[in-house]
């Protein structure tokens, strides 16, 4: 049987097993937070779920999309450069339309630590892999590392998103008790 899959591609597979089981779990896990958030009754405008959580499966989707990617048997690189290019231009294009309903929403004022988190890394991380997947024919290994680094960045930024939202739900938007309630 002939080997399909290009050597430079063979010895990246356990690192996109890792960061593929990662993103789908993780996305996964944002849909039982969103659904404990339902639960919980909190007042939550789509508008502010369409900004801060979708955004954040999409992060994890699109890293687990570059393992899919990354795991096909290729018969050569020009296909996957062509896309991860699209896949990147994609997620910039979407960046755009986050950037757009953060301005919009009126239920959360973002602060500068949201415009970084929720906008520039991730346009950081979806212009790299667009750059990446144009250069990967020419520019084997520092491109196959770029993809690797912005697929990392994708996770870790989806975790902090979650993390964050989470955290700003459980704090921020816990109903108030009534006046004549015992604190906790």
């Amino acid at each position: 049987m002939v080997d399909t899959v290009p050597l430079p591609l063979s010895s990246w597979e356990s690192f996109y097993v890792i960061v593929g089981s990662s993103g789908a779990a993780l996305t996964g896990l944002q849909f039982v937070v969103i659904a404990l958030v339902a639960e919980a009754q909190l007042r939550s405008s789509l508008a502010e779920i369409d900004t801060f959580g979708t955004p954040t499966v999409v992060h994890f989707c699109a890293a687990f999309l570059i393992s899919v990617m990354m795991s096909a048997p290729w018969h050569g690189l020009f296909t996957l450069g062509v896309l991860f290019t699209l896949t990147g231009v994609a997620g910039v294009g979407y960046i755009a339309l986050v950037v757009r309903r953060a301005r919009l929403q009126k239920g959360y004022k973002p602060v500068w630590e949201d415009w970084l988190w929720h906008t520039i890394l991730p346009l950081v991380a979806y212009f790299g892999l667009a750059i990446a997947g144009a250069l990967l024919a020419s520019h084997v290994a520092g491109a196959l590392f770029t993809v690797g680094a912005m697929s990392v960045l994708l996770l870790f930024i989806g975790i902090h998103n979650a993390w964050d939202t989470v955290t700003w739900l459980a704090v921020a938007r816990r109903p108030e008790a009534p006046p004549d309630a015992p604190s906790s």
